[in-house]
């Protein structure tokens, strides 16, 4: 036990008299370890802590004060109590003693054996001896720690203090400064007023001690290592100003003066804190105010040269008027909302009646939102205001005048959805006004200005929204007039707003499209225009399919109930049977078109059990089978073509299947899988409609002769088993991949054998992690690597094709076999006749893709997988080029520019100075390709250029200014952006580029095209200013 005490009292005097801070923590672990404890620390530093030198004193408190920062967990209530007493004691010692004292009375606010009382004692010493405003900005921070802590765990001890304590603290933060203690003594205040602590007759000091920092104006230092945001202490503020009504007399008249600034972000602040104060407020808090609140908001709204700080004042004034809402009305008190109200119409309602005046607007914007405020106010405004606004449209006669009517009552029927919304109002308040308002409606629909009936086609939404609005009768009276206008109306706005509305409604009213809409659309679809002496007419031709592709755009619209997708997609399914037969002359953009419609019907109907059958019994079938008769009917002796077996039909079709199969419940997608594979291995045909195939049908085997057209319907399997989720069992699997394997490296048409790839990758990216599938990789590598490596072989595309497409599914699930392909398609970079093809195919590698390999198809995607083949494989990419010929060397210019392009823009800032020597080259290659790719890549790094950037100016201008006269529209833009950014460089950087950078930019001023010209004139006019007086 000696040697413990003496080991302590060398730690003391190492520490105090040695200025040894090291040994604060030694002294804190041998406490811990039990070697000593706390009094007998206290005991050994008697000589320090009685010297007349303060400096020793306060050497020796830090000691205690450290040790206690460690510690404080183990002391019991009895050491407490001690301690406390001589911390107590030592705030009344001299200044220089008070930081240590502090930094220990805060570790002794955290223990859990904190005596009943000594929280009050010690706040009562730290209020009465120390003035905190004098203290450093370290101190002040332990000060405010205290208190929060004290707050957490003797939040009742505290209360006891009445309101002594809020004294206390306003004290202490009044005149702070810093904005790291401004967030504690905000969370200080904010705790006062949330948790119910007596405020007293202090009420106005807390609020004038917190006030006087509003609104917040701080700007954080540059690399500031606190990260305090100016956004974060005007939230804490503004929960300390709005967290009472106590303070609404005086925070109502600081807002409105501060409302009077000319400074943008005071007037958003003050606005914003109103709305969020009134939540907390009554009538009778607000009722003093209401005319001065109102004259600002008005004010705000009138004279606004900003759409944020209009938009905060029209939430300010919808929660101004819910605030008022909520007042219970007695028989002998004023109502403050008619009153507010009154207000806000005496100065609004009569700009309405001036439909050509600029303050129509702002006028409507501020009824609409006290509109939106509750619906006792929706109720008084409507009263007042639309018979004077229906009363006006029935006597304008000017079509601009009418439709700015028409578009101020769609906003307050809008407004008024959302107050009633938020009280599950279920009556509206324009039931009154009903008749009228349909008869405004359908007169502007029947109208044949374009604007008027857009915005009537925008009105008929929310009147459907509302309960009792739209009879069953004006509903029918609706569809007829979106027909009418579907089916006549050329202009692609007007169609375009037509058909969206129809899509709303349609969910509402499903019953009335179904039997009045689908049946017109549908007739007027299958009908053929008039031969005019057995010639059409090319307008006349062009007009009907215009027609057709508005009528197909419907379909898709209208179909998100399972119901009308009952009804819509036989319509749809039938427009590709009657092309495939020729009863009916569509052409193949239209076949496409009601692909594309069964495509959006699968990505937005509601996912039901009911829906995936009719996808599964019915469309996916019928498309197998449609496909199929083209496909046969093509290799027989009909002279006529099938547009089905267009290629950009398949196409389309893949998407539909691929989509209706990703959304499947799993049995109708096991179902489906299994038919699929059963069809294109085993030529079962059972399922599908219109049985009259020949038998022995081998959709996957080599056709005779020079046949594609069963071949490429493997596109279609791709569409089905790829898009199956991964829990889903494909049948056959190791039948159906062989036989895919097969095709893709021996089939001779393009759509055929990079289909077989795809679903291929698909499938192989779906696989198991084991030997099962370690074993088909390799055995598929060595196949590829066989043929790539004859120089001679007739299947090399293909092989290219197959191996690059299963890279792909390797390198998206981080398959360790992934890097021997992508081994193999760097070597090919030097390959004479697949050199350019392999650097395309880096792009494949890092781009997403649309019909398999992506998530929407539950493939097995890796998150950043493009950056880890990047990290991976980049110095191949350099080495590689280093030692390439001279010819070959665009083809890894071209590949890095693919790689690189598609990497997310931080990865490519923090890359690229490395590669910038490949870069710089690439902008002297050839391919126009590779030039944008990598003008795309350099242009975000200019706007913060590392130094290696601007080591290497001169060849960077140099080959900037020769791509401005390139050929290509889009290089020449990007290449005159790029230098439009150098001109952001440093001055002495780049002013010995000026004149020469000026002259270069002379002749894009003159180029044909309006865009560069554009780009030309920004840029010219930066590099002008450089140097220049006035400019940088």
């Amino acid at each position: 036990m000696a040697a413990d005490s003496g080991l302590l009292l060398s730690l003391v005097e190492e520490f105090v008299s040695g200025l040894q801070d090291s040994k604060a923590k030694d002294t804190a672990t041998g406490v811990k370890e039990g070697q000593f404890t706390i009094l007998q620390l206290v005991e050994a530093l008697g000589l320090s802590l009685t010297s007349s030198q303060p400096h020793t004193r306060a050497r020796g408190v830090q000691l205690l004060s450290e040790v206690l920062h460690e510690c404080y967990g183990n002391l019991t209530e009895r050491e407490v109590e001690v301690l406390i007493a001589f911390y107590e004691n030592r705030l009344k010692d001299h200044y220089v003693i008070t930081p240590p004292v502090l930094q220990g009375l805060r570790a002794l606010t955290k223990c859990t054996a904190l005596p009943p009382g000594s929280a009050v004692s010690m706040l009562r010493s730290l209020f009465q001896d120390v003035h905190v405003q004098s203290l450093m900005l370290a101190e002040r921070s332990c000060v405010y720690n205290m208190l929060i802590n004290l707050m957490e765990t003797r939040e009742a001890e505290l209360k006891g203090l009445g309101a002594d304590f809020v004294f206390g603290f306003v004290q202490s933060m009044d005149g702070e400064r810093d904005p790291r203690n401004l967030l504690l003594a905000f969370q200080i205040a904010k705790n006062i007023i949330h948790r119910g602590y007596d405020l007293g007759k202090f009420t106005e000091e807390l609020f004038e001690v917190t006030s006087c920092y509003f609104p917040i104006d701080f700007s954080p230092p540059p690399n500031d290592p606190h990260g305090i945001t100016k956004e974060e202490l005007i939230e804490a503020l503004r929960a300390v100003l709005t967290g009472t009504p106590k303070f609404a007399e005086f925070l109502l008249p600081l807002i409105i003066e501060k409302l009077d600034s000319d400074i943008q972000s005071a007037k958003l602040d003050s606005l914003q804190t109103l709305t969020a104060c009134v939540s907390q407020y009554e009538h009778k808090d607000l009722a003093e105010f209401l005319e001065g609140l109102w004259t600002s908001l008005r004010r705000e709204v009138f004279q606004t040269s900003s759409e944020r700080i209009e938009s905060a004042g029209l939430t300010a004034l919808t929660a101004l008027t819910s605030c008022l809402s909520r007042s219970v009305l007695n028989s002998d008190s004023e109502d403050s909302l008619s009153t507010f109200l009154d207000l806000v119409l005496k100065d609004c309602k009569h700009h309405l009646c001036e439909p050509d005046l600029k303050l129509v607007w702002p006028s409507a914007k501020l009824l609409q939102a006290a509109c939106s405020g509750s619906n006792r106010a929706s109720h008084i405004v409507t009263a007042a205001v639309m018979p004077s606004l229906i009363e006006q449209y029935s006597s304008r006669t000017q079509c601009s005048h009418r439709r700015t009517l028409l578009e101020v009552v769609l906003r307050f029927i809008q407004s008024v959805k959302t107050s009633q919304s938020s009280e599950n109002v279920e009556e509206s308040v324009f039931l009154a006004f009903r008749q009228s308002l349909c008869s405004m409606v359908f007169s502007a629909l029947s109208e044949t200005n374009s604007s008027l009936q857009i915005t009537a086609t925008s009105m008929l939404t929310p009147l459907a929204q509302q309960t009792g609005l739209l009879l069953a009768s004006d509903i029918e009276l609706a569809v007829d007039h979106l027909n009418r206008i579907l089916l006549t109306e050329e202009d692609d706005r007007v169609s375009l707003a037509v058909v969206e509305s129809a899509g709303t409604l349609a969910e509402l009213y499903p019953e009335a499209f179904i039997t009045q809409l689908i049946p017109r659309l549908k007739k007027e679809m299958f009908s053929e225009p008039m031969d005019q002496d057995n010639n059409r007419e090319a307008s006349e031709e062009h007009s009907h399919h215009a027609v057709r592709q508005r009528c197909l755009s419907a379909l898709a619209a209208v179909s998100t109930q399972p119901s009308v997708v009952r009804e819509s997609t036989p319509v749809l399914l039938e427009v590709l049977s009657s092309a495939h037969t020729g009863s009916v002359g569509f052409s193949v953009e239209e076949v496409v078109l009601a692909c594309r419609s069964l495509q959006r019907i699968a990505e937005q109907v509601q996912d039901t059990e009911e829906t995936g059958r009719c996808f599964h019994e019915l469309i996916i079938p019928r498309l197998l089978s449609l496909a199929l008769q083209a496909a046969l009917q093509s290799e027989g002796s009909s002279s006529r073509r099938s547009p089905l077996v267009e290629e950009v039909v398949l196409s389309a079709m893949v998407p539909v299947i691929s989509t209706s199969c990703s959304m499947l419940q799993p049995m109708l997608a096991g179902q489906t899988a299994s038919r699929a594979v059963s069809l294109f291995l085993n030529g079962d045909v059972s399922f599908l409609p219109d049985n009259s195939f020949p038998s022995h049908i081998q959709l996957l085997k080599k056709q005779q002769g020079d046949s594609w057209s069963q071949s490429q319907m493997v596109c279609l399997l791709m569409g089905c088993v790829c898009s199956l989720p991964r829990s889903v069992e494909v049948p056959q699997m190791d039948q159906l991949l062989s036989q895919l394997e097969e095709m893709s490296c021996t089939c001779s048409h393009p759509l055929s054998y990079t289909s077989a790839a795809k679903c291929f990758a698909g499938l192989v990216n779906k696989r198991p992690q084991g030997d099962s599938l370690d074993s088909l990789i390799q055995r598929t590598m060595k196949r590829v690597c066989r043929e790539l490596d004859s120089a001679s072989s007739p299947v090399r595309t293909q092989a290219f094709t197959l191996m690059i497409w299963v890279a792909k599914a390797l390198l998206l699930r981080y398959h360790p076999l992934s890097t021997a392909l992508t081994d193999k398609l760097f070597s090919l970079l030097d390959d004479a006749d697949l050199g350019a093809m392999a650097a395309d195919g880096f792009s494949l590698l890092m781009s997403d893709s649309a019909d398999v390999l992506n998530r929407g198809c539950h493939a097995d995607v890796r998150i950043m997988y493009r950056q880890r083949f990047f990290s991976e494989n980049s110095a191949k990419l350099v080495q590689g080029f280093n030692a390439a010929p001279k010819e070959k060397k665009p083809n890894y210019l071209k590949a890095l520019s693919n790689i690189v392009n598609k990497l997310p823009k931080q990865v490519q800032i923090t890359e690229l100075p490395a590669l910038l020597s490949l870069l710089l080259e690439a902008l002297s290659c050839p391919d126009q390709g590779v030039q944008l790719s990598t003008l795309s890549c350099l242009e975000p790094v200019l706007i913060d250029p590392p130094s290696a950037l601007i080591q290497q100016l001169e060849a960077l201008v140099g080959r900037l200014l020769a791509l401005i006269s390139s050929p290509a529209m889009s290089v020449k833009i990007a290449s005159l952006r790029c230098i439009h950014a150098l001109s952001r460089f440093p001055a002495h950087e780049i002013l010995p580029f000026r004149a020469r950078v000026l002259r270069a930019l002379a002749r894009p001023l003159d180029d044909k095209k309006r865009l560069v010209r554009s780009e030309a004139v920004q840029a010219r006019g930066e590099w002008f200013l450089l140097g220049s007086p006035g400019g940088r």
